[in-house]
């Protein structure tokens, strides 16, 4: 599976597109499932007449089954899923239930390691993230059970926290990224 494709000969275009609005605490207004599927609805004959992979991002606030559920009732080889590792444990999911739920829908794939780290005061946890292969992400596993063909592309996202300065932060995610590639690497990405 290619996670940083060469962009020439790419006769199809694949993104991700959350079915987001503004407004709300967050900025974001969440739609429903029937309004997500209508809005899909609406504007698929133009990804359709262009040849664009639509790839719904699983999230904490919709089940891996509703979105799958969506994906499937919207019956078209140009929508899927695109699968984020962790975005879904804000909704209690274990990433192995929305890996074996999503996968075999999944267009996109966001290779996003992280670690759960309790508080020091021992009442809560800090989900944060991780260099890829340094964190509690089984990536071997997670890339055995996606589809190992061209429909799917992959990225590497990260989530480094945030250090005493812009400079620092970004230095920090520039070694993650080498990291991250080259552990990719060692599991057979090219």
């Amino acid at each position: 599976m290619p996670f940083a494709p060469d962009k020439e000969g790419v006769e199809e275009l694949t993104f991700s597109y959350a079915i987001l609005l503004e407004g709300g605490r967050t900025g974001y207004h969440v739609h429903d499932r029937s309004e997500a599927g209508q809005w899909v609805r609406e504007v698929l004959p133009q990804f359709e007449s262009q040849a664009v992979t639509l790839g719904l991002e699983n999230d904490e606030k919709h089940s891996c089954f509703d979105l799958a559920g969506l994906v499937l009732r919207l019956d078209s080889r140009r929508v899927g899923i695109c699968l984020d590792t962790v975005d879904s444990l804000g909704a209690l999911e274990p990433s192995e239930r929305v890996v074996e739920t999503l996968a075999p829908l999944t267009v996109n794939l966001h290779v996003k390691d992280f670690v759960i780290e309790r508080l020091p005061y021992k009442m809560g946890f800090v989900v944060s993230g991780a260099p890829a292969g340094s964190g509690r992400l089984n990536i071997p596993w997670l890339l055995g059970e996606i589809r190992s063909d061209d429909k799917v592309s992959a990225i590497l996202e990260q989530w480094p926290p945030p250090r005493e300065s812009i400079v620092a932060t970004i230095a920090m995610e520039q070694e993650w990224a080498e990291q991250g590639v080259q552990y990719l690497r060692s599991c057979g990405c090219s």
